[in-house]
């Protein structure tokens, strides 16, 4: 989890001065009405007193902004009672090591003990500046986060533009695609093979396409893309290229991830060797509430170029959408994958 964004010191020392001087005014015009500004009031007890009382109000604000500020959003909560309860402690042992070393050290530089009536003032202004300092932190919290929000939807402007961008091309795509396709069909119709060809590129991209925004498919749909996918493979590899689906038809209304079993018979071609001597066969079938597909493993000599991102994306997206994990094992040269089946929703 990323650390939260912390206020500025520069922005808490100013808070922190600007506290202790409005703390600190009565007694800086009182100096003044008794004195006069002249040299006696250097060496007066009342401005040793004064000054002292500065710099203590200044590191309290200090203190007390930065622990409300920052340093208790570092720390790891579990949860809203916990929180209340490490600012309570916070505040209050900043509070009262505060007034302690004040009181301690008050007697060194002025030479004279702080009255009871003096010192529960005293407390009292602490106490006050406290809850004011409170306030003041829960201020700069929400600037912070008012920030984060308006960078946030500049963000999400920027990814819908991007989307309808792509929107506007996927609609000029498929349009040109189908077009070029249906002139190559019929420029080729008395060619029987390459008119089928074309039939089945179509309706892969046509699938392709209508299942981009679905999460899940129904297994007898992917079963037909994957019928049109495996025709283009066959007629390139001819009698190298075999699969064998054996699948029972009470899991044909079950429901997989788009074009899973595509990726997965793609991948074996892509990783193995295809060969009148080593031809590739792929087996698809069910057990068990699972979908296997599995074939030899007889690796190309040279791989054929990809992200390597494939399996990964199966595995995320099964994970995402059900909460469910694909098993990958390679045992005695058998290469095999395991997919969930999700019961109809």
């Amino acid at each position: 989890m990323d650390s939260p964004k912390q206020v500025k010191q520069l922005e808490i020392i100013k808070i922190a001065l600007l506290i202790a001087v409005l703390v600190t005014l009565p007694l800086t015009i009182s100096l003044f009405r008794s004195t006069g500004f002249n040299k006696e009031i250097f060496s007066s007890e009342l401005f040793v007193d004064l000054d002292l009382k500065f710099w203590f109000f200044f590191l309290f604000s200090w203190s007390a902004l930065q622990f409300n500020t920052n340093f208790i959003y570092r720390i790891p909560r579990k949860n809203r009672l916990v929180d209340w309860g490490l600012r309570l402690v916070g505040n209050i042992g900043i509070l009262v090591a505060t007034i302690a070393i004040l009181n301690l050290v008050y007697p060194i530089f002025i030479e004279k003990d702080v009255s009871n009536r003096e010192e529960d003032f005293q407390d009292f202004i602490f106490i006050v500046v406290l809850i004011i300092i409170l306030f003041i932190s829960r201020i700069l919290r929400l600037k912070i986060i008012q920030g984060e929000s308006i960078l946030e939807n500049e963000h999400l402007k920027q990814q819908n533009l991007q989307n309808e961008l792509s929107a506007l091309k996927n609609q000029i795509n498929p349009h040109f695609l189908f077009n070029s396709l249906n002139t190559l069909n019929s420029l080729i119709r008395d060619n029987k093979e390459a008119t089928m060809f074309v039939k089945k590129l179509s309706f892969m991209y046509r699938y392709i396409l209508q299942s981009g925004d679905r999460d899940l498919v129904f297994l007898k749909e992917e079963l037909k893309f994957l019928e049109s996918y495996t025709y283009l493979i066959k007629t390139r590899y001819r009698n190298r290229f075999q699969i064998d689906i054996a699948i029972d038809e009470k899991y044909l209304d079950r429901k997989i991830p788009p074009l899973a079993l595509q990726l997965l018979v793609e991948n074996a071609v892509k990783h193995n060797e295809i060969s009148e001597t080593h031809p590739l066969k792929v087996q698809i079938y069910s057990q068990g509430e699972c979908i296997y597909v599995e074939n030899k493993v007889r690796a190309r000599t040279t791989l054929a170029e990809g992200t390597g991102t494939g399996l990964l994306n199966l595995y995320k997206r099964y994970y995402m959408i059900r909460k469910q994990q694909i098993i990958v094992d390679k045992q005695n040269d058998i290469f095999r994958v395991m997919l969930p089946l999700n019961k109809m929703t």
